[in-house]
């Protein structure tokens, strides 16, 4: 797809770049450093749109010709939001939490131009089997909780064995919900170009 600006993706996400690289968008990598805090009584199915808003007004401020995309994505456990662990123990305390139960994950994207803004969030219903100790001990042993919220990455190990059942899109599980960010970018196209795509 030939684009009318630059894309620009403001997440340092290796997930989000390889979901950007299949669906084959033309896309280039900056991260500003942004405040990711909330209001404490903030509705949690408000707080990743804001979040991604945030990131992709602190790019576009740098970038004022380009299209900004920014993400977030949470994990909720009944009225609670499960960020990335600080450390392995959150981890693990958030992995039993997560253990025999349904969760939301809930990820909003904001693509971002000097000309329009729009803010989609997705949700998709995951249910864990229950996880044996040794199974939450050696996933977190390899280090991967700790940079994801909910402190699981569904493409990994612990979602092979872990994950019975998801309603909606996986990709919204793994961080960017790539149907409704096509449908975004789209409007974009060049349509005069001599690529169908």
């Amino acid at each position: 797809m030939i684009l009318s600006k630059p894309l620009i993706l403001a997440s340092g996400s290796p997930r989000r770049r390889e979901l950007l690289t299949t669906l084959g968008l033309p896309f280039e990598v900056f991260v500003s450093d942004t405040d990711e805090s909330f209001p404490p009584e903030m509705p949690v199915h408000e707080v990743p749109g804001l979040l991604a808003e945030r990131k992709a007004e602190a790019v576009l401020a740098m970038k004022p010709t380009a299209i900004v995309l920014a993400a977030d994505t949470v994990v909720v456990l009944g009225n609670d939001i499960l960020n990335k662990p600080s450390d392995a123990e959150e981890a693990r305390k958030m992995l039993r939490q997560l253990s025999g139960q349904l969760h939301e994950v809930h990820t909003a994207f904001c693509l971002l131009s000097a000309e329009s803004k729009a803010t989609v969030t997705d949700v998709a219903f995951v249910t864990f089997k229950d996880l044996s100790d040794w199974e939450i001990k050696f996933y977190v042993q390899t280090g991967k909780p700790l940079d994801k919220a909910g402190a699981y990455g569904i493409q990994e190990w612990i979602g092979l064995i872990a994950v019975e059942r998801i309603e909606g899109s996986y990709f919204t599980v793994m961080g960017l919900p790539t149907h409704l960010v096509w449908r975004e970018v789209e409007k974009f196209r060049v349509k005069n170009s001599k690529f169908k795509v």
